[in-house]
């Protein structure tokens, strides 16, 4: 159906103003973004479309703008919109990160691993490093690996940490495979790190396995 056919309190824009973000589905919300459709789909059934095609709106907003040049009727305005929306929501919870304690809020911590590691196709292996008050001073990518290994350097790891002034870490890296388990692997590298980073002074808080659909603690489980 046009949209314009369709009736006011049933339209994106105005169910959103009438009532409130929560109402809408994940295409409404993206239908907001992109605006319009395309002959003969409106935006709605675009964004549904969208969705299916790069499973769901994590998915998609992962998706590098490159990777979207080929989908009819998402130019450059809307390929860039997108890129944007989750930068912005990457930056919000790095400044959350940044004015308080990270573990007085570990939602923000998951959230934050999930935006910016949930999606790669390939393992990453990442750091918070963190002042004595724990808040966030820098978030780097440190090493990247195939579709089932990393290789971590503990020599690295330490060099950035003074580099940064750190007095704390938390580590982080994503399994593609969907399994939050942490592997014996992870285990290893972890108690590695623990004693390496012990040596100047740096203490490990945290292990994070993150997937597109969740992020495990394993100071939680008892293994950090």
């Amino acid at each position: 159906m046009n949209m314009k056919l369709m009736p006011a309190d049933s339209r994106p824009r105005e169910k959103l103003l009438q009532r409130g973000p929560g109402a809408l589905t994940d295409a409404e919300l993206l239908a907001l973004l992109l605006r319009t459709g395309i002959q003969g789909k409106n935006v709605v059934a675009l964004a549904q479309e969208l969705l299916a095609q790069f499973n769901g709106i994590a998915g998609l907003l992962h998706t590098p703008a490159e990777a979207l040049k080929t989908i009819k009727g998402l130019g450059p305005a809307k390929r860039a919109e997108l890129v944007a929306v989750l930068e912005l929501a990457r930056r919000a919870l790095a400044q959350q990160m940044q004015e308080k304690p990270c573990f007085d809020g570990p939602q923000a911590v998951r959230d934050y691993l999930q935006l910016q590691l949930g999606a790669r196709s390939h393992e990453v292996f990442a750091v918070l490093f963190l002042d004595s008050q724990h808040r966030l001073l820098a978030f780097e990518e440190l090493f990247r690996g195939t579709l089932t290994q990393t290789s971590v350097y503990p020599r690295e790891v330490v060099l950035r940490a003074l580099h940064h002034h750190a007095a704390a870490v938390v580590l982080a890296h994503n399994h593609p495979s969907g399994s939050t388990q942490p592997s014996s692997a992870d285990e290893a590298l972890t108690r590695t790190l623990k004693t390496t980073l012990a040596l100047v002074d740096v203490r490990v808080l945290d292990h994070f396995v993150v997937t597109a659909h969740g992020a495990t603690s394993m100071a939680e489980l008892g293994l950090v």
